[in-house]
């Protein structure tokens, strides 16, 4: 595992393959392990960097740390590091935060924005009273390893949803700074938007439910949202066949269009 010093901390990350960078970003429930099922596919075509956030994996904040607060200029460092110029942005829940931010702010430098079951914490109305909506009627809780994938899949694979619990676990103790997490992208922020942007969302997702996910998806024209049946809060753990055929689609659509 390489890391480098950014933004005060050792940032840890991983690099796969060649050519075009396309670079994941995981959720509160991962790190970069939980990219496994991605790395092997896409490094045969591309350049594949995953990477801890910091407060998560290897990647340790410093004591009482900005966390989530750093995460786009965290990820502005790694690129720079490795002398990427622009990438493919894939997120997955919290790493919304960090890909959605980083498009809104370096636009030059995205290619392509995936949001898996994320909303990025847009600062929209819309996607906000969808959000309060869900929040008072949802009764789920627990451990966020148990929460992130639907419960047939534990019926259909007890030995990988058991893995996905035990990566999040591999985590440390979370810290979230005083006053929550920074809002997202406002509405204005995100009209001007020209990067081409998939959503993904479980049918099943008990964190992020296709109303909030379809909600999002409206606040960034020209956006596409795809609905996967059977699957909950992790799209790209339990259903990655679907997940990759489609990144891959929606990617190299991007650059059928460009080229056109």
């Amino acid at each position: 595992m390489s890391s480098a010093k950014i933004n005060g901390i050792d940032l840890h990350y991983q690099c796969y393959g060649e050519g075009e960078a396309i670079v994941f970003a995981h959720g509160a429930g991962g790190n970069l392990l939980s990219w496994w099922q991605q790395i092997p596919f896409f490094s045969q075509r591309y350049q594949c960097i995953t990477f801890d956030h910091r407060g998560f994996g290897h990647s340790l904040d410093v004591p009482e740390g900005p966390g989530a607060a750093k995460f786009v200029d965290d990820l502005r460092g790694l690129l720079d590091h490795l002398g990427v110029e622009s990438a493919h942005l894939v997120a997955q829940s919290m790493g919304g935060r960090t890909m959605l931010g980083f498009a809104v702010k370096y636009p030059d430098r995205v290619k392509t924005l995936v949001m898996a079951d994320t909303v990025g914490g847009m600062n929209v109305p819309e996607v906000v009273a969808e959000q309060r909506n869900w929040a008072a009627t949802n009764t789920a809780s627990g451990e966020i390893g148990f929460r992130a994938v639907s419960p047939l899949f534990v019926q259909r694979s007890p030995n990988l949803a058991n893995l996905y619990l035990q990566i999040s676990r591999t985590n440390p103790p979370r810290h979230t700074p005083p006053g929550g997490l920074p809002a997202g992208p406002g509405q204005e922020e995100l009209a001007g938007m020209k990067i081409p942007t998939l959503f993904f969302v479980g049918e099943d997702d008990q964190i992020s439910p296709p109303q909030v996910i379809a909600a999002g998806a409206k606040a960034i024209a020209g956006s596409k949202l795809l609905k996967v049946p059977e699957a909950g809060h992790s799209v790209y753990f339990e259903k990655p066949e679907i997940f990759n055929f489609e990144v891959l689609r929606f990617i190299e659509g991007a650059h059928a269009r460009n080229a056109a």
